[in-house]
């Protein structure tokens, strides 16, 4: 299979994985998932893999080929993985569980090399872009910054007193982060270094995004700068864009009939893709807010995407 320059894939709970050529809208490759629902995507930065994290596994399924079965098991979790991620290299992955712990694996050997106790179940999990601390937000409402290098929780922060983190971002350049929870809060940080390597929280700003549940934020790329967005994906059936200069509503983007679960920019903020419990993905312009292209193919709610439409990392 020659592998499309564009990689875009779908999990759903009707236990298919789907990629999708983004332009046509046309799904080339369903890859079933008997054992559980798949509840993150991630694409390696490389191009090559796709993590499913699942029930209580992680799975790792080759993107060029045509087999339905992982290259790669990861199971030490014992309940629901809810954050996948790679190391900028994709040396190593990480990930979150509602076991309650932080993991780190390494790509090339078996079995988890490290784990962070969170002692609540984690619903999101973020790589800062300095590439050596974890950040992770968790159903009683703690953020935890994880040193990787210390190999110690270096930070904590409890913006809303059992109010569950949801989804966490940050910007790419380390500058922002933001934690959006189930009363459809997002708060807002600015990091900033201290004396040691240590990450201080100085809080910017508290956003009333949604009325109901946030179940995904995310900040813009890179290379969609001067521009710099926040998208908010709803149980309102809407995502949200905010301008984070001053934290202004752009556009609202409406089209989704149910929750809409999983968002992600492309690699020049200028597309959003959206995952929805309506069982469709879509794409959307962020120049104009509309709706470009429905992916249509999933039986019941579609709870994540993964895309990666930029370069693969040169060879160091």
């Amino acid at each position: 299979m020659t592998q499309p320059s564009v990689i875009l894939a779908t999990a759903s709970y009707d236990h298919t994985i789907r990629f999708w050529e983004a332009k046509s809208g046309r799904c080339y490759r369903t890859i079933q998932y008997p054992d559980s629902q798949v509840n993150r995507l991630e694409i390696t930065p490389d191009k090559h893999y796709l993590a499913a994290a699942g029930n209580p596994h992680i799975r790792l399924f080759d993107i060029n080929s045509s087999s339905h079965q992982p290259v790669m098991s990861y199971d030490s979790h014992t309940n629901n993985v809810m954050a996948v991620g790679f190391q900028c290299d994709g040396n190593w992955m990480y990930s979150g569980s509602e076991d309650g712990t932080v993991k780190i694996w390494d790509l090339r050997a078996p079995g988890c090399q490290r784990e962070y106790e969170s002692r609540a179940a984690v619903n999101t999990v973020v790589l800062h872009p300095n590439q050596t601390e974890l950040i992770s937000g968790d159903q009683n409402g703690n953020i935890r910054v994880w040193d990787l290098t210390a190999n110690s929780c270096s930070c904590e922060l409890v913006p809303e007193v059992d109010t569950a983190v949801r989804s966490l971002t940050v910007m790419w350049d380390g500058s922002l982060v933001v934690a959006a929870n189930n009363h459809g809060t997002c708060y807002v940080w600015r990091l900033l270094r201290g004396n040691q390597t240590m990450t201080n929280f100085e809080p910017l700003h508290k956003l009333q995004a949604h009325n109901e549940y946030i179940l995904k934020c995310l900040l813009s790329p890179e290379f969609c700068e001067p521009h710099r967005y926040l998208a908010t994906a709803s149980s309102d059936h809407t995502v949200k864009i905010w301008n984070v200069d001053g934290f202004t509503l752009e556009k609202t983007l409406i089209g989704h009939q149910r929750w809409v679960w999983d968002c992600v920019f492309s690699v020049d903020g200028a597309y959003l893709i959206t995952a929805s419990s309506d069982t469709t993905a879509k794409l959307w312009s962020m120049s104009t807010g509309e709706e470009i292209k429905t992916y249509q193919g999933h039986h019941k709610a579609t709870v994540c995407c993964a895309l990666h439409d930029g370069a693969e990392p040169s060879p160091s």
